[in-house]
């Protein structure tokens, strides 16, 4: 087995103390720091992704492969070229105003960090101008994730939507949102430009909607 796919592996199955020591081992044996990135850590977090989505593995085993991952890409930065870790430029995130639940937030910003984003994460309880903030602040955002959690905030969600269109936003970032009531009919009604039913589906499609 390469050392690449020990890496994947360790990812895969969450080795979250065996991953820092096996990054420089590849690395000391001159691995391309971002293979070791792309073919293994991203590549892997795609197979967690996939499991996740199947029911074959459920979010703690998700959140550990995502916390691995991340140790690991702390041992490869110095080795990256500057842009790579966010090479797909940044990707603000937040849950919507009134609403306080942060773990599917927080499980999609890791996801979306491993799919080669720089996220700014603006928290919970977000008011929807304070994402419109965000967006001017960094013309080189590309999307803009907003979940819902409750029922009672889905209304919440469709006004942060409308407040992103009304601001003129939408030539420069695309509208990703979700959370456990939001629907794919409820996303088309409101306007955002895409639903993902889980933090895995999240990071496939927002590498789809900037290529």
């Amino acid at each position: 087995m390469s050392k690449i796919q020990e890496i994947a592996t360790l990812v895969e199955n969450g080795k979250v103390k065996l991953i820092e020591a096996a990054v420089k081992e590849a690395v000391d044996a001159g691995e391309d720091p971002s293979a070791i990135l792309n073919d293994g850590m991203i590549a892997a977090m795609g197979v967690v992704g996939g499991k996740f989505q199947a029911n074959e593995i459920f979010v703690p085993e998700m959140l550990v492969a995502a916390k691995t991952m991340k140790k690991g890409v702390e041992v490869l930065k110095p080795y990256l070229a500057g842009d790579s870790v966010g090479k797909n430029g940044k990707y603000i995130i937040g849950t919507v105003a009134g609403d306080l639940h942060d773990i599917g937030k927080n499980l999609v910003a890791l996801m979306i960090e491993s799919a080669g984003f720089e996220v700014i994460d603006l928290g919970v309880d977000v008011p929807a101008d304070k994402f419109v903030e965000a967006v001017k602040a960094n013309p080189d955002a590309k999307l803009v994730g907003a979940s819902a959690l409750l029922t009672t905030t889905m209304d919440s969600l469709a006004n942060t939507v409308k407040v992103l269109i009304d601001a003129g936003v939408k030539s420069q970032v695309k509208i990703m949102v979700g959370g456990a009531p939001v629907t794919q009919e409820f996303a088309d009604s409101i306007g955002a430009d895409a639903y993902t039913p889980d933090a895995g589906a999240a990071a496939v499609k927002a590498v789809e909607l900037i290529a």
